[in-house]
């Protein structure tokens, strides 16, 4: 059975598993209207809209909190998401990094622990981005993403959003 909820530690972040008792400092990291103006759900910086993606990292069981080595601050959050057993792949997604870890090695340390865990249950993993955050896919290109022809449709709030999906298979 795999285990979508273990502690990874990398050089400088550590991954552990996203704690009801995470909110305060959490909801601190992405309470940046910065972070989410590409983001499809620009508005995750407004408590209410962030207190629910909050609540359901925490309800899934597969979602994270990244917290720095250096400082303990927490610092992000991803998790993962509709794991496929017969296909063999899973989703990393849900992931928003403080600007202040923008462009330096702390998306690429955390996606490669989380991709690397996730090889030890599925051949593939994928990741939806909105069809115009640029800087989302263009991190997804820096870390060795593919992507996958065509859009993909999710909703958020009622709304259907257009993605792009990337994939990164095993070796």
């Amino acid at each position: 059975m795999a285990d979508f909820q273990p502690t990874l530690v990398g050089e400088t972040i550590i991954v552990r598993p996203l704690r009801a008792d995470d909110w305060p400092l959490m909801f601190a990291a992405a309470s940046d209207p910065l972070i989410w103006e590409l983001h499809p759900d620009r508005e995750r910086y407004t408590e209410p809209v962030f207190r629910s993606y909050f609540e359901s990292g925490v309800a899934s069981g597969m979602a994270f909190a990244f917290v720095e080595r250096a400082t303990g601050a927490i610092v992000g959050s991803s998790r993962y998401h509709d794991h496929d057993a017969i296909r063999k792949e899973v989703e990393i997604g849900w992931t928003f990094l403080t600007r202040n870890h923008w462009g330096g090695r702390t998306n690429s340390e955390v996606k490669r622990l989380m991709i690397d865990h996730a090889f030890t249950f599925v051949g593939t993993v994928i990741f939806w981005v909105g069809e115009t955050n640029w800087r989302s896919q263009r991190a997804m290109e820096k870390i060795g993403g593919v992507r996958r022809p065509g859009y993909r449709v999710r909703e958020r709030g009622g709304t259907p959003h257009r993605h792009v999906i990337f994939e990164i298979r095993k070796p």
